[in-house]
């Protein structure tokens, strides 16, 4: 606690806004995760920062990211008789073509919001008449647990337990990002929670072929303006890959989370709200593991997604801020969302709605 105390000392941050201010020249950052999204807003920084660090917020959101379709092919699995999908509780609410895995409860289906995969692993155990599916949403972080959870579910001969593998993989999509046309980032600010498990090394790209200085930071305030005065002496002295975040981030990252990820996921190509299908950017259960794959199970396939009028899509790349939607604290609010960056507790949009935005004011404090 002590520790916490002295990271957050109103002395240390203002000491490292300063040195932020000194330099001649500004820059524009993209924030990577949801949580460095929300970090940013709550702690007041984009205003404080402004004009001199443009933040702008990226794909780093998991709910976020998921395709509409995605969507869709969950609901008409929880559909099915004898079936029990399993789900974070942000789920609940994102839109797909069908509506909401909330609106298709109240039409009859059986989902259960769980905390974590093993809560699923769980219920399969307890239940053996019902076919228990989790909803495999996220990144490299949540990747590793849920391949953990399959290797219970085989050594234990639970044969109805089953993963719906939306994963994404972080490095493809950030790719993606800077070979977009008209993309113009100065630097990225990596995700802390991702890069625990793939280590900075996966980033060198970046630096090495695009020419982009990154850093991966931590969540604290302190964290946040160290990583960005970091980006911005790389910005003068040359592009690199640092770690602001080395209390819990290595450049090896962690080596057995990810021996257990390959060890059931392989890369495949995968879509993202906003960024289309990006090659190797998703994760599916290896053949050996198919028999628990829901993802193969043949369910009638959802229609295309009704425009709604949402960014969403460009806000994940960078191409707009929230308040450039015209849904934006209008028809689309954290209590009626529109679209799934107003849902998710990461998401920008919901980010911006409750630290950043002032009606009549737009961005400010």
């Amino acid at each position: 606690m002590r520790y916490i105390d002295e990271f957050r000392s109103p002395d240390l941050l203002k000491g490292q806004l300063q040195k932020i201010k000194e330099f001649s020249s500004g820059i524009s950052v993209m924030e990577v995760c949801g949580t460095h999204t929300m970090a940013i807003s709550r702690s007041g920084l984009r205003p404080l920062l402004a004009p001199q660090v443009d933040l702008v917020s990226g794909p780093g959101c998991p709910v976020c990211v998921t395709a509409a379709e995605d969507i869709g092919r969950a609901i008409s699995l929880a559909g099915l008789e004898g079936v029990v999908l399993t789900t974070f509780g942000d789920m609940m609410r994102v839109p797909g073509p069908q509506g909401t895995l909330s609106e298709a409860v109240s039409r009859g289906a059986s989902v259960k919001v769980v905390y974590s995969p093993l809560e699923a692993l769980r219920m399969a155990a307890e239940d053996a008449r019902s076919k228990v599916v989790f909803l495999g949403v996220g990144f490299e972080t949540t990747a590793p647990a849920v391949a953990a959870c399959l290797l219970q579910a085989e050594q234990a001969g639970l044969d109805n337990f089953y993963v719906l593998s939306l994963h994404k993989l972080v490095p493809p999509a950030l790719r993606a990002l800077v070979e977009m046309e008209g993309f113009s980032i100065g630097g990225f600010l990596l995700p802390g929670h991702v890069s625990a498990v793939l280590g900075s090394r996966a980033y060198e790209f970046l630096s090495e072929e695009y020419g982009i200085p990154c850093v991966v930071a931590g969540f604290e305030a302190a964290d946040i303006l160290r990583s960005l005065y970091l980006l911005m002496k790389m910005k003068e002295e040359g592009p690199g890959v640092d770690i602001e975040y080395s209390r819990a981030v290595r450049p090896e990252g962690n080596p057995r989370a990810m021996a257990v990820m390959e060890r059931v996921f392989t890369a495949v190509d995968a879509e993202w709200r906003g960024l289309g299908v990006i090659p190797g950017s998703g994760l599916e259960l290896r053949e050996e593991f198919r028999a628990h794959d829901a993802g193969a199970w043949e369910v009638e396939a959802p229609g295309p997604e009704r425009d709604s009028g949402c960014r969403c899509g460009d806000i994940l790349c960078g191409k707009i801020k929230p308040m450039q939607c015209p849904l934006f604290a209008h028809s689309c609010t954290p209590e009626n969302p529109v679209g799934p960056c107003m849902v998710s507790t990461e998401g920008t949009c919901a980010s911006y709605y409750l630290y950043d935005y002032r009606e009549g004011e737009g961005l400010g404090g």
